[in-house]
């Protein structure tokens, strides 16, 4: 049987891999599960040379996980018993609960993409979980419990256990005895073998060149025993067979429909070398008249999530004759305390126009602002009469999740000598810049619609009319929007709310992208420009939603219709559309074939950039007659930029 959790009240759970075939096991070299420990990391050369980032590590042990149970990561999970071990390989205690929350009724399959996000929502289970769980049960607060109490918890509560699975962990010598169960050793028990497991496995990826060089599935590596021999080229009319050709017939062995997978190999390289200042043309500047023409403005930010996706604000323009347009994005400026670091000035923005034809979901790419002055990226050009809308866009190679430790929490609220309540001066400070940025049209107030973005993205919910109304009776109020004391007010009102207790102004901080340092590193507030010269321009804030669907579309487009285009070696179908300007390299796989296509990109040898994947090797599947925007590179003053693709791997499924 698989490891389950076994749920004991709400929301705590004990670990049920105690037991069974899959069990704990005491030795260093089991395969009891692991959880994510960066000191184990710092052992291995690579490390030592080059410190990982955070997003490595996650990467890293994701694979060490997968690969403990699936040959491959391009194998798929295709059972609930299979996600159950790969989640408990990757230091997760899942409940069944858990289970049928990401294996529902129609799943067929889950990649090993999915199974990253997966382990990004659930987190690994902690020694002080583990023992908060179990003191729940110390009815005497000894350390220890009853067998006959563990009995009947295990059997009778949550996922029962079966009599064998209890009687497998009562027999674990190390940590049972005078007929109790002790959960203080077993919990340090657990922690110390999950440590030395992750360290074993990595040990194992970074000696063993092949599990090494997999990455993420591929299959290059020929036997030691052979010298490396180049990859033959298929002639593009001609399919050929590899030697690994199989033959699958699911279901019925009598069916006459069989399942041919076919597996061929090509690769391709170039090398883009550039400097600062490659385009000539790429310089934005102002219109000569700008300053007779009309001008609206408006703010949005960019929000980091815990899974590493990005959102942000979506706007709706309306321009009612034929104009010459003039659009501007950039970081906002806010103004931090001295001393203190503004990481998100450096973030790279862009803003792509899609027309709204017939209707919102029949949008056509325009343009996007390619031109760049310094932080700002801009577009000029002439723009028809209608709807249009504007879709902001970063690479995410400069807002990233933080992995500097913070040594100091920052202080929200104190009391005077008489016990009243006040929020702290650098507290006041950041909600005065949370005001700069949610403040979109940029009037000194709040209106209703603007503090209902800011609602949802704190607390989820909206601030209906009456509420509203209730909060303009409370708080300073002009013209029925909320001033900026107002704002102070309220925040003071949810402290006093608390009592003191700053644990709910931490969750609105930290959802607006501050650390306990009260330092702005996991979101970007940026301010958009538009000016045009014969109307004034309309622009409305309609969503806050993430960067994804119609602007990867619009991103693809963009590359293939402005970036150079090189087929991959004999496969004209496969094309790689790389577009580059003075500050960013965007990559575009176009797959114009019948089939799936996976391509494993290799950038081991890019010098003076930045990858917004934060991996050097990692593969991609692309969806036949599809794009996909494979990667972006964010360049630093001169970069090298070696982009080798160092197979494909095209999977044919015929019907015979």
């Amino acid at each position: 049987m698989r490891g389950r959790a076994i749920s004991v009240s709400s929301g705590v759970t004990i670990p049920r891999f105690l037991a069974g075939p899959f069990g704990m096991a005491i030795s260093p070299g089991s395969d009891a599960a692991f959880s994510s420990q960066k000191s184990t990391l710092s052992e291995s050369p690579r490390s030592k040379k080059f410190p990982l980032t955070e997003e490595e590590i996650f990467y890293m042990n994701c694979r060490a996980a997968y690969l403990t149970v699936f040959k491959s990561s391009l194998d798929n999970i295709i059972s609930k018993d299979q996600l159950c071990l790969a989640l408990q390989h990757a230091g997760r205690n899942p409940s069944q609960k858990t289970i049928n929350k990401y294996w529902t009724p129609q799943t067929a399959k889950l990649n090993f993409d999915d199974f990253c996000l997966i382990l990004r929502k659930e987190k690994p289970t902690s020694k002080a979980e583990l023992l908060k769980s179990f003191k729940q049960l110390d009815v005497n607060d000894d350390g220890s419990i009853l067998h006959t109490d563990l009995y009947k918890l295990l059997t009778k509560r949550g996922e029962k256990m079966t009599r064998e699975e209890v009687n497998a962990i009562i027999n674990l010598a190390d940590v049972n005895a005078d007929g109790k169960f002790d959960y203080i050793k077993f919990c340090k028990l657990y922690m110390t073998t999950n440590e030395q497991c992750l360290k074993t496995t990595l040990e194992k990826l970074e000696v063993d060149s092949k599990l090494r060089r997999q990455q993420f599935g591929s299959h290059m590596e020929g036997s030691p025993e052979r010298d490396p021999s180049p990859v033959p080229k298929p002639s593009p009319n001609i399919i050929r067979k590899t030697d690994q050709e199989s033959f699958s017939n699911k279901g019925d062995t009598r069916s006459s429909s069989l399942t041919t997978t076919r597996e061929f190999r090509t690769s391709v390289s170039f090398t883009i070398t550039m400097g600062a200042s490659s385009k000539q043309n790429s310089k934005l500047t102002e219109p000569n008249s700008i300053k007779e023409w009309q001008c609206v403005q408006s703010k949005g930010c960019f929000f980091l999530e815990e899974d590493g996706e990005i959102i942000s604000h979506q706007y709706r323009m309306q321009i009612a004759q034929r104009s010459l347009v003039y659009l501007t994005i950039k970081p906002l400026n806010l103004s931090q305390a001295e001393g203190k670091p503004s990481p998100w000035l450096s973030v790279d923005t862009a803003l792509y126009i899609l027309k709204e034809n017939e209707s919102q979901a029949n949008l056509q790419l325009m343009c996007f602002t390619e031109l760049r002055n310094r932080e700002m990226f801009g577009w000029t050009g002439e723009l028809g009469p209608g709807i249009y809308w504007l879709i902001p866009s970063t690479t995410g190679c400069r807002l990233k999740k933080e992995i500097k430790p913070i040594t100091e929490e920052a202080q929200l609220v104190h009391r005077d000598e008489t016990g009243e309540l006040f929020l702290t001066k650098e507290f006041r400070s950041t909600l005065s810049d949370i005001f700069e940025v949610i403040d979109l049209d940029g009037n000194g107030l709040l209106s209703l619609e603007e503090y209902n973005f800011f609602e949802l993205r704190t607390s989820g919910e909206k601030c209906d009319e009456d509420a509203w109304a209730v909060c303009r009776e409370n708080f300073d109020t002009k013209k029925n929007e909320l001033t900026r004391q107002g704002f102070m007010d309220l925040n003071l009102m949810e402290a006093n709310d608390g009592e003191g207790d700053p644990r709910d102004l931490w969750v609105t901080l930290h959802s607006m992208g501050y650390n306990k340092a009260l330092e702005l590193t996991e979101a970007c507030p940026f301010v958009i420009d538009i000016y045009a010269d014969k109307c004034k321009p309309r622009i409305k804030t309609v969503h806050m939603e993430a960067c994804s669907g119609q602007l990867e579309k619009a991103i693809c487009k963009s590359v293939l219709n402005k970036g150079d285009a090189k087929v991959m070696d004999g496969y004209e179908n496969i094309i790689v559309h790389t577009y580059k300007c003075d500050t960013w390299i965007t990559s575009v796989i176009e797959n114009k074939s019948d089939n799936k296509v996976i391509i494993h990109i290799n950038n081991e040898l890019s010098k003076n950039c930045v990858n917004n994947r934060g991996l050097d090797i990692f593969a991609v599947e692309v969806a036949p007659k599809s794009t996909m925007v494979m990667h972006c590179f964010l360049i630093k003053a001169f970069c090298f930029i070696n982009l080798k693709k160092t197979f494909l791997l095209l999977m044919l499924w015929i019907n015979m």
